[in-house]
């Protein structure tokens, strides 16, 4: 099965140019066509109406969508989160855990794991595995994760989770006890370690990263901020240049004064755009539960009672258009930030670029960001 998408305006990392064609076959990219190159003969041609065409987008840091929450651990919120996701153009997604009990975590990986056996997987986007956000952070920057089910770092029970469903990510606070060397463990097992929910200082980060820990989860939030006596974690993510940071650029969690800060300072290559999302994406305001704890939205702020922030209810392509709005950067440069340095930070080879041999994950958008169409493995699964 071969499709010839047209009159595209193609947006990949390092390169954007309109009236550009792709030809893909057999779920990969085969060809890039230039304005004015004689054009083969496909089973279905898309004319593209030189809309946008770039890779399709990589949530990695996402725990539900359209009511449904990862840790509900059913096959049915699996698939409502996976097939929803497709509208605001992610087509690889790691579902987020929440700190809860192991036995819950459990049964969230066993979901995943019966829904990618199942048909209903063919209907969604992929999931090459689960991320993990706790259960072992910080008490002293709790957010919105459940205090009750805070324990230290315990690789064993890594393991016994990764044999349920592969585990990609973990993100913890690499200050608390074990915290450096578990990040050592985490990468024997080719899973990446990641700071969240910490109060470290640079030398706790520094000691972390010394035993291979290069990334840091929902940059800025729930974490030490910086200090002109210590520059903590977020002086740590802009200091170090082979650190990726992940980036909930709702103009909420991030404000556009900082997005436009760390745009300026940070390599594009090491963000990543994330979600964060809780169940009430793409749901109405109104009374959410999150990892057991009352959660209340307001024109789309997800909140406790206490006021803290609980998650988002961003969609990646809003995401990408409000780094756009607010830095002025080439789409050619943040498209990095949506797929791309997702599948280099967590080695997932074959996708984020629009390349001969690539993955023909690929997502059309108009002008104003809105998805319209979105493509898995060369699959139309999603039409506005």
């Amino acid at each position: 099965m071969s499709i010839l998408f047209k009159n595209c305006y193609l947006v990949t990392p390092g390169f954007e140019n309109e009236n550009m064609s792709v030809l893909v076959a057999d779920g990969k990219i085969k060809q890039i066509f230039a304005p004015g190159d004689k054009l083969p003969e496909a089973d279905t041609v898309k004319d593209c109406n030189n809309n946008m065409l770039m890779p399709g987008f990589v949530d990695v840091h996402c725990h539900g969508r359209s009511g449904f929450d990862f840790c509900d651990a059913s096959v049915e919120a699996i698939a409502a989160i996976a097939e929803n996701k497709l509208a605001e153009g992610v087509t690889t997604l790691l579902p987020t855990t929440l700190t809860v009990s192991e036995e819950q975590l459990s049964g969230a990986l066993k979901s995943a794991a019966d829904y990618v056996a199942s048909n209903a997987s063919k209907k969604g986007c992929k999931l090459p595995g689960v991320h993990l956000e706790g259960p072992y952070i910080n008490t002293k920057l709790i957010g919105a994760q459940n205090p009750a089910f805070v324990r230290l770092p315990d690789i064993e029970e890594v393991k016994r989770l990764n044999a349920i469903f592969p585990v990609k990510k973990v993100s913890f606070a690499p200050e608390v006890e074990g915290g450096a060397e578990f990040s050592s463990a985490l990468l024997a097992m080719g899973i990446t370690p990641s700071a969240v929910h910490t109060n470290a200082t640079h030398a706790d980060f520094k000691n972390a990263y010394l035993h291979g820990m290069r990334n840091l989860s929902h940059f800025c939030n729930q974490m030490t901020p910086l200090h002109h006596r210590d520059i903590g974690m977020v002086g740590a993510g802009l200091l170090h240049d082979d650190v990726y940071i992940e980036f909930i650029c709702d103009k909420l969690h991030i404000c556009p004064d900082m997005i436009e800060l760390v745009f300026a300072l940070k390599d594009t290559e090491y963000i990543q755009l994330i979600s964060d999302a809780m169940r009430a994406s793409g749901m109405p305001d109104g009374e959410y539960d999150l990892g057991g704890m009352q959660t209340f939205v307001k024109a789309g702020a997800a909140r406790l009672a206490n006021g803290a922030l609980a998650g988002s209810t961003l969609q990646i392509c809003d995401a990408l258009k409000n780094v756009y709005m607010v830095t002025g950067l080439d789409i050619s440069e943040l498209v990095k930030t949506t797929s791309y340095n997702q599948s280099r930070a967590l080695n997932l080879p074959g996708i984020g670029k629009i390349e001969p041999g690539y993955c023909a994950d690929i997502v059309i958008l108009d002008e104003g960001f809105k998805v319209l169409e979105t493509y898995v493995d060369g699959e139309l699964r999603y039409k506005a």
